[in-house]
C-alpha cells in the first residue's frame, strides 16, 4: 500500500489512502462476513482466497476491519454466491486475514 510509513513496528497509512487491489470484506445476509480476493461477474462474487470472519469479542466491526489479529478468522474454500446477497463490501488491504 502506498502512503504508509512504520515507526517502532506500527505502520500507519495515510487517512486519504485506498487500498490496492480487489481484497474486500464482504457482509452478506443472515450476517455472514466473509474477505478474499472479490471478483464479480454474470451476477455472481466469486471471492477467492477467502476467510470467514467467525467471530469477535471486545471490539465492533471497524475494530475488526483495522485489525484483523483481534478476530477469529478462519480460512475456507473459494466461496461463489449470488450478487443479490451482499449488503456491503470494504475494501482492505491485499493480505487482509491472511
Amino acid at each position: 500500500m502506498k502512503n504508509e510509513i512504520t515507526i517502532n513496528g506500527v505502520t500507519y497509512v495515510a487517512k486519504d489512502s485506498k487500498p490496492e487491489g480487489n481484497r474486500c470484506v464482504v457482509v452478506v445476509d443472515r450476517g455472514w462476513i466473509f474477505a478474499g480476493d472479490v471478483t464479480r461477474e454474470n451476477g455472481r462474487i466469486k471471492i477467492s482466497r477467502a476467510v470467514w470472519v467467525f467471530r469477535w469479542e471486545s471490539i465492533g466491526f471497524a475494530g475488526v476491519v483495522a485489525n484483523p489479529k483481534k478476530a477469529d478468522i478462519r480460512k475456507i474454500d473459494d466461496i461463489d454466491m449470488p450478487e443479490g446477497s451482499e449488503v456491503f463490501c470494504i475494501p482492505v488491504k491485499s493480505d487482509w486475514g491472511l
